[in-house]
């Protein structure tokens, strides 16, 4: 249970691996005809501090091919580090941070890999898209970059959540995936635009809607395992309300207490049997307004199993607990310990849907180390429980 070293200098990317990482992203993306929109960066030279959108599992090879032939520098969540190893891990460039978390030493590493000549790569959403659209952008992320004092380059991707939705990142859907890099700030201009208006350009430059752009573009994913776990993100019947009762298959998504059904099609509509369409981003922002709604119901109370991530060296198994979801705070309980997350420290949490094959789960961090809770409980929704605690934060 030792914390990983979060204050240790970052490495650039070992020379000798870089021949590797870039043709083994150039593999990985060909499926994906990835194409990358660089004609913006043409007068910017290197290093600046990308701010990149964060969909899916193929930003990881973006990132890469958007700088080639220049090194990088990867500010990256601590499974990375558990799951390939501290010497690879930062042989690749990343930076270790626990999400959701507020760490001096994760900025200083920032600004020195800057100030080595190092371009670095941040996601402030901090997670895979739930439903394909833009998550919480932290508000204080323009005087951040202002207090970086290199360019600030934009990295938005169109595709990548497409081809493996959060909610079944499993399985890969044949989808184009595109990327647009642009200096949206120069040094120079650091100096002189304000933080509200840096602040603006960045959301608007990160905003995304996957279903928009996949209807406008006219693009069809045909796979018949399509929906198969969307009622991890949508888990509210939107006809009888009901909770908990949402499941799907293949190309269905349908209430199991009502018995609703809706046909997820290949242009990304879910269709009912009255053939009305929904777009998925709206159904899933309904069930954020009803959760506020129902926050007179706390505290919640869940049974549940704790794995803790402190450092590189992986899992530990702290067995079963308790949960607790008040107005105020998460408290989680095991053995002889019980630790305190107030809503006010963190401005939302992460989510996995069926983490590792071990099912729905929450991840609450510290400095010292990361908490993976997983229920088995009906009502156990992350999402749910996501959407409450981002809203008692604001």
């Amino acid at each position: 249970m030792t914390p990983y070293n979060m204050s240790r200098k970052p490495a650039k990317q070992y020379f000798f691996l870089m021949p590797l990482v870039w043709l083994g992203s150039w593999i990985m993306t060909r499926q994906f005809k990835l194409k990358i929109d660089k004609s913006q960066m043409k007068k910017v030279k290197p290093p600046f501090l990308v701010i990149a959108t964060h969909q899916g599992f193929s930003d990881y090879y973006i990132g890469p091919l958007a700088v080639f032939p220049h090194r990088a520098m990867y500010v990256s969540d601590m499974e990375g580090f558990a799951a390939f190893g501290n010497w690879l891990y930062r042989g690749l460039g990343c930076i270790p941070k626990r999400r959701f978390v507020s760490d001096v030493s994760v900025v200083k590493n920032i600004r020195y890999g800057l100030l080595k000549k190092q371009s670095v790569f941040i996601y402030p959403e901090a997670r895979h898209s739930n439903v394909g659209i833009t998550a919480y952008i932290p508000k204080n992320i323009a005087k951040f970059a202002k207090a970086m004092n290199h360019p600030v380059v934009i990295l938005s991707t169109n595709g990548s959540y497409l081809a493996n939705p959060f909610w079944d990142e499993e399985h890969t859907r044949k989808i184009k995936i595109t990327a647009k890099m642009e200096c949206i700030c120069s040094k120079e201009e650091l100096e002189t635009i304000s933080t509200e208006d840096l602040q603006k350009t960045i959301e608007e430059k990160l905003k995304y809607d996957e279903y928009r752009y996949q209807q406008t573009k006219g693009y069809l994913i045909k796979e018949k395992f399509r929906a198969n776990g969307l009622h991890n993100a949508l888990y509210q019947c939107k006809n009888c309300k009901s909770l908990y009762d949402m499941d799907s298959a293949g190309t269905k998504l349908f209430c199991n207490k009502c018995n609703s059904t809706w046909e997820l099609s290949e242009d990304g509509w879910l269709i009912d049997n009255y053939n009305d369409k929904t777009h998925i981003p709206d159904w899933y922002e309904w069930q954020r307004s009803e959760a506020i709604k129902s926050i007179e119901k706390l505290p919640l109370e869940f049974e549940v199993k704790i794995e803790a991530l402190p450092n590189e060296f992986g899992f530990v198994d702290l067995g079963k607990g308790k949960l607790v979801f008040t107005k105020n705070e998460f408290v989680l309980s095991f053995e002889n310990s019980e630790l305190h997350f107030p809503h006010k420290t963190r401005e939302s949490v992460q989510t996995e849907y069926n983490y590792r094959g071990k099912g729905k789960c929450l991840v609450l961090s510290t400095r010292d180390c990361c908490y993976y809770v997983y229920s088995k409980n009906k009502n156990f929704s992350p999402t749910e429980i996501q959407f409450i605690g981002e809203y008692l934060f604001r």
